[in-house]
């Protein structure tokens, strides 16, 4: 096994990317509510083949592509329960004067929208790049592709973005 897998720097490891995990993982729509079981099923396999990463390449990126098949195995999962998760309990209360709050709340909601509009090939580049703010070297990297290839998406997905802004959601 090799150093990087001891326990002390598995725990680094954790405290360092714990929320970039819970962040790629709502990214790659899942919800809230499992949310928790996600983010340790993704440390669950980072554990168990730490060995396997190239301490020459990317953790992020790495740790994307762990992510990208947990949430996949995830939406599975919701889609054959039949569930319907939601973010919003049937009662919400509000504390007075929380406008900020509220208006955070309603960016992220319209950019959760907007990114599952977006095909996954441009969502995981956008994401990557714009939001954890990979570079484009990292991004093609975790998403097995070439340099240019990633660039294109990104292209793409931003045109997607900003048309959908602009043009306003609902």
């Amino acid at each position: 096994m090799s150093t990087l897998a001891d326990a002390h720097d598995f725990d680094q490891i954790f405290r360092a990317h714990v929320h970039y995990v819970g962040r790629t993982l709502r990214y790659l729509g899942v919800d809230r509510a499992h949310l928790e079981d996600a983010c340790q099923e993704v440390f669950v396999v980072v554990h168990r083949r730490l060995d396997a990463w190239r301490p020459g390449g990317s953790l992020r990126a790495w740790m994307w592509q762990i992510c990208v098949g947990v949430a996949r195995n995830h939406r599975r999962t919701i889609r054959r329960r039949r569930e319907e998760a939601s973010d919003h309990p049937p009662e919400t209360v509000v504390q007075p004067n929380q406008q900020h709050d509220l208006e955070l709340r309603d960016l992220r909601e319209m950019l959760m929208a907007v990114l599952e509009e977006l095909p996954p090939e441009q969502r995981d580049v956008f994401v990557l790049y714009e939001i954890e703010q990979l570079t484009m070297s990292e991004v093609a990297e975790a998403l097995s592709c070439p340099l240019q290839t990633a660039y294109s998406r990104l292209t793409a997905a931003r045109e997607k973005v900003r048309a959908r802004v602009q043009g306003g959601l609902g």
